[in-house]
Formats: C-alpha cells, sequence, structure tokens
C-alpha cells in the first residue's frame, strides 16, 4: 500500500475508530503470505456471482468490516463480500481459491482476538446476508439455520415453540451463529447447558473452535433445550473471593437441579459500569467488594423462588454473603444482567483495553489479577479488572491504559500467558486464538501438537488461503 492510499485508508478509519493505525504498524514482525492481488478481472467475477450491490469495493463500505469492535486491529481489505447461501459462498471460494486470493471469514465481529479482521488485504467474505432460520423442531428440540443469524434473531424463532438456545452472550444482539461454532464459544449458561461442541449436532463441514482456519461454516442444527418456565435472578456482593468460591459450592449443592449461570465480577469492573456508563449498583460495595449473578432455570414457579431465597438466606447465615436481591422480574433481571453483559464495553469506553480470556483453575481464578496488578505497577495510568464464568473457570481479565502503548503491552505478554500456563491454565478459553495470540499457541500447545495442526491445516487448505495469519504462529 503507497503512501497516499495508506492516509486515505487512515482517514476512512477514524471514522469508525479512535485509534487510526494499521495491525501491520503495530505488529510489523507479520510477513505477508505469498498470495494473490486483487484484480478487476476477480473483481468483476464477484459481481456476477453476487450482484454488484453485494459486493463492497467503496473504501467507505468496506473500512467498517477492516477494525474489531474494541479498536485494537484494523487491516487492509479492498473488498467485502456478502453472499446469501452455501452455493454462492462455494462459488466465491472456487475464484479465491483459482486465484490464491486469502480469505477472511467474518461473522458480527465481536471477538477479543483480532480472528474476523483482515490483517492485509484479505478478501472479507461476512456471513450477514446468510441470516435464515431453516426450521425449528419442537418435538426434537432442534434448530437449523445459516450461519449468519444473530443470536437474539435465534432466540426469538425458539421462543413460540418453547425452545431457547443453549448459549447466551453479551454479543447476542450482533453475534453470529457461525462465528459462535467457529469460536467455540461457552457463554452465560455453559454451568447448565455446555459450549458449542456439546450443542452442535452438525454443520455443513465440523470445524467448532478451528476460527475459519480449515473451512467456513455456513449452516448448522442445534440442539435447543426447553424454555425454562420460571427463571430467577440473585444479585449477591461478598467481600473476597475466598467467599465467592464457597458461595459457588454451596449454589451447586443446593440448586443442583435449577442452577443455570454463576458469574462473578470485582469491583474495578464494577467501578467502570457505574462511572463510564452511568448505571446503577442496587446494592451497597465499595472498593473491595466482590459481586456474583446466580441464575436459575426451572418449571416451578413458586418452588424455585422459595429454594433460590433459602439459598440466599443460607449464604448470609454462613457468613459468605453481604447483601443480596432476588427477582423474578423481566425487566429486573435485565437491568441485573446489564451490569455483567457490559463490563467490557465499559472498560473500553474512553481507555484503551487489553483483554484477555483465559481459563484458570478456581483455586487461582482471581490470583491472575493480582499477579497481573504487581506486574504493571510501573504503569500509573494502568489499571486491571476481572470478571467471568465461575462454571467452567474462565476469566475475562482486563487491564486499560488513556491510550495504547507498545512498552505496556510487552510487561503484559507473554508474561500473563506463562503464567496462566504454570498453574495448569489455558490461554484460550472462548474467543479463541485468532491474530493475537497465535504466536502464542507454544503456551498452549505442544511440539507436537501443532505440527499436527500444521498437517490437517495443509490437508483441508493446502494453498493456505483460510483465514491466514490466525491460531497457527509464523514459521
Amino acid at each position: 500500500m503507497n503512501l497516499r492510499i495508506r492516509m486515505a485508508h487512515r482517514l476512512i478509519v477514524r471514522r469508525y475508530s479512535s485509534a487510526p493505525f494499521l495491525t501491520t504498524e503495530r505488529y510489523p514482525d507479520v510477513r505477508r503470505g505469498s498470495y494473490g492481488n486483487l484484480g478487476d478481472a476477480q473483481v468483476a467475477a464477484f459481481e456476477r456471482i453476487l450482484g454488484a450491490n453485494r459486493v463492497l469495493t467503496c473504501r467507505e463500505d468496506v473500512a467498517p468490516y477492516n477494525i474489531d469492535w474494541f479498536k485494537t486491529v484494523c487491516g487492509q481489505g479492498k473488498v467485502v463480500l456478502r453472499p446469501k447461501n452455501t452455493e454462492e459462498m462455494s462459488h466465491v471460494m472456487k475464484i479465491c481459491s483459482e486465484n490464491r486470493l486469502a480469505v477472511c471469514p467474518q461473522g458480527g465481529n465481536t471477538g477479543l482476538v483480532g480472528g474476523s479482521v483482515p490483517v492485509f488485504d484479505e478478501v472479507v467474505i461476512s456471513t450477514s446476508l446468510m441470516n435464515q432460520v431453516n426450521f425449528v423442531d419442537g418435538i426434537s428440540g432442534t434448530v437449523s439455520c445459516q450461519a449468519g443469524v444473530v443470536l437474539e434473531k435465534l432466540e426469538k424463532a425458539l421462543k413460540p415453540e418453547g425452545l431457547m438456545a443453549p448459549y447466551d452472550l453479551g454479543a447476542r444482539g450482533s453475534c453470529q451463529v457461525g462465528g459462535n461454532i467457529s469460536t467455540c464459544a461457552g457463554g452465560l449458561r455453559l454451568l447448565r447447558y455446555g459450549s458449542m461442541l456439546a450443542n452442535t449436532l452438525g454443520i455443513e463441514a465440523l470445524f467448532v473452535g478451528s476460527e475459519g482456519t480449515l473451512g467456513i461454516v455456513t449452516q448448522a442444527v442445534l440442539q435447543c433445550p426447553i424454555y425454562p418456565r420460571s427463571i430467577n435472578l440473585a444479585f449477591l456482593t461478598l467481600k473476597n473471593f475466598s467467599d465467592v468460591l464457597s458461595t459457588f459450592a454451596l449454589a451447586k449443592r443446593n440448586l443442583c437441579e435449577t442452577l443455570s449461570s454463576c458469574e462473578m465480577m470485582d469491583s474495578a469492573s464494577m467501578w467502570y459500569l457505574e462511572n463510564k456508563l452511568d448505571l446503577k449498583v442496587p446494592l451497597e460495595h465499595d472498593s473491595n467488594t466482590f459481586f456474583m449473578f446466580i441464575e436459575t432455570h426451572g418449571s416451578r414457579e413458586d418452588h424455585d423462588e422459595e429454594k433460590l431465597s433459602g439459598f440466599v438466606q443460607d449464604a448470609m447465615d454462613k457468613g459468605f454473603v453481604l447483601d443480596g436481591i432476588t427477582t423474578n422480574e423481566p425487566a429486573r433481571m435485565t437491568n441485573l444482567w446489564q451490569l455483567r453483559e457490559r463490563a467490557a464495553e465499559a472498560s473500553s469506553k474512553e481507555d484503551y483495553l487489553y483483554t484477555y480470556d483465559v481459563t484458570l483453575p478456581l483455586r487461582n481464578f482471581y490470583d491472575a489479577v493480582g499477579v497481573l496488578k504487581q506486574r504493571i505497577a510501573p504503569f500509573r495510568d494502568a489499571k486491571v479488572s476481572g470478571f467471568g464464568h465461575l462454571g467452567d473457570g474462565n476469566l475475562h481479565l482486563d487491564v486499560t491504559s488513556p491510550s495504547y502503548s507498545g512498552r505496556l503491552l510487552n510487561a503484559i505478554e507473554p508474561f500473563i500467558f506463562e503464567w496462566v500456563m504454570s498453574v495448569g491454565g489455558s490461554i484460550s478459553a472462548e474467543h479463541g486464538m485468532g491474530f493475537k495470540k497465535a504466536k502464542f499457541l507454544k503456551y498452549a500447545k505442544s511440539p507436537e501438537a501443532i505440527d499436527l495442526m500444521r498437517r490437517l491445516k495443509s490437508s483441508m487448505d493446502p494453498l493456505g488461503i483460510l483465514n491466514p495469519y490466525k491460531v497457527l504462529p509464523p514459521l
């Protein structure tokens, strides 16, 4: 990209981002692969398949597809393709293969590790128009849909049949089924219903968790649980993380047949919500308070409400919980869940966000926050916070600073990955490896496993055009 084009690209990016930069500038060690270059002939071929209105080439139209939602990576893609079905996707991929054009599949673009945006000039293939729910079978409890169906739309399609999606995410209004499958998402309901791997009955090519590097998900069949007749939520305050673990253990014992979600947040995460998004916390708290969200799904409203209230009282009597609220009013539950679901949004509202999605043994779950605070203590403007899913040990570890700092990033990485592995954790939970973590795969997989992954990639994508620079480290 010459200087004039790069400057024009930056001006367009600035409209969508508070950080006008390119991924290749921030990560200069990455080199473009030996792929073909997009030309007029290829654009014309794409237009013959999709029509001109579904082949985006105007820089202003393409710019939003080049940057992630936290504005931490920004590619240089020149074209966005928007197929509506598997046949169109197949024809598009045939042209890319024949011309050795690298592609970047993109769903809702809600990931945290740069897996869904180009690094260089990859062809972006958006699944947003592949958004049809094919059928819902209320008897078998299954749904068939295209990959671009947004989670919120899926929920609405399931509800008349008395079903619900087996997973729930804070990004439900924009994340797509195909992307959820590609990253093997977990989410708020994993404790009861499991991850995408557990609930995906079939897709046109089973690549759960491969992040678009082995194939592109176009349609899927999911198993869906019965929508609960009774939903109850408890919002709790606690004085330390030890009490959080004790309360979680008590919840599993006392609420075993109805427990569906168990989430925690620290006071730093809540501070962002109060001060950046002006959300109100309905319980008294201070800078040392921990918070928990415990939700139950059941079939008898009076029984379930009484059981949850009894659990909260038991936790308070044992000294685990300082205070709590229980409710089954939909509007109030939505307001309370906002405090958990908008945590990442709040952290990135005015600051630059370095976010890490890791899995840890529960005994070390919150230690990561303290270890990282100590590590970055010299950076006085940096703050550390943590929240996540206790059910599967998935911690969202956030660091913020007023602006991007390469020195701060180098202080965090690979230190945090080395520490996570030292306590028996995993450096990637539900958002995958993407671009940002690819070079750190050695902290998650053995050399033999990485070699096997490379051979599998080579056999299924011999040209290496599927979402390059992601998941596998550069050779």
